[in-house]
């Protein structure tokens, strides 16, 4: 039974996308099959995974809005072990469709609970909002991984990160803290040791070992429509990302027991 992770922050910028399309990549090159869930209406996870948006019949909004199965919308990648649920521009219309619909926020989960048993990983990929897509998301998972990048800005607004994965608790109790990455890292900066400090006491033994760096490569893999393993396997970027996906099979082996 796949463990469901969304990729989430309500603050624009943060490697979301990137951390989401990374880490599900490494994830099946570490043997696990894993489904990405792109819920985004920018549908960046789509494109960077070699997706036209433009082409997609079947996307998350068929799921969230009408009445779509998960396994009619599910596409194979190129990329071992991963398959995709797209996203296309229709899911920005999905807010206002999903008002008025019985049993708004748990759409998705009844959708994917028909397809979990298929997966080792299913990694969801966010909007930078708290809306129905979200709290869809949110009700679907197990836990939630929140990238944060190493900037003042960031620590602005941790009480108020706080304060997102409380509300969406109240939407699914269950619902655990995955672990903070830190994206952006560099350590030639003083505000980068700062600010991992301040989220650890926000965030006691929930902030990843592993971190990501900036990087050219990362930057430049989604214009390729590849995961940054795929378009340069030698770059630091994928060999983090690696570690990451390592770092969270690891951990979950042990609560395993």
């Amino acid at each position: 039974m796949a463990k469901v992770i969304s990729i989430s922050n309500q603050k624009g910028g943060v490697g979301k996308t990137t951390t989401a399309v990374n880490l599900s990549a490494s994830m099946g090159l570490n043997n696990k099959k894993t489904l990405i869930i792109d819920v985004d209406p920018q549908g960046n996870t789509t494109s960077g995974l070699g997706f036209d948006r433009r082409e997609i019949s079947l996307s998350s909004y068929d799921l969230l809005v009408n009445d779509a199965l998960a396994e009619e919308a599910i596409r194979e990648t190129s990329f071992k072990n991963l398959d995709i649920i797209p996203s296309n521009m229709n899911l920005a219309a999905a807010e206002l469709e999903l008002i008025d619909v019985n049993q708004r926020e748990s759409r998705l989960k009844s959708k994917l609970s028909r397809i979990k048993e298929n997966y080792s990983y299913v990694i969801i990929d966010c909007p930078p909002s708290l809306g129905l897509v979200t709290t869809n998301a949110a009700c679907a998972s197990d836990t939630v991984l929140i990238p944060m990048q190493c900037e003042y800005y960031a620590l602005e607004g941790l009480s108020q990160l706080v304060n997102t994965i409380k509300r969406l608790k109240k939407f699914n109790a269950r619902l655990g803290i995955e672990g903070v990455l830190m994206t952006m890292y560099d350590s030639r900066l003083k505000v980068t040791e700062q600010v991992v400090n301040e989220v650890k006491k926000f965030f006691p033994n929930k902030v990843f070992h592993t971190v990501i760096h900036r990087g050219v490569r990362l930057s430049e893999a989604p214009s390729f429509g590849k995961p940054v393993y795929y378009y340069d396997k030698s770059s630091k970027g994928a060999k983090e990302y690696i570690a990451l996906a390592k770092e969270i099979i690891k951990n979950d082996k042990i609560k395993g027991g």
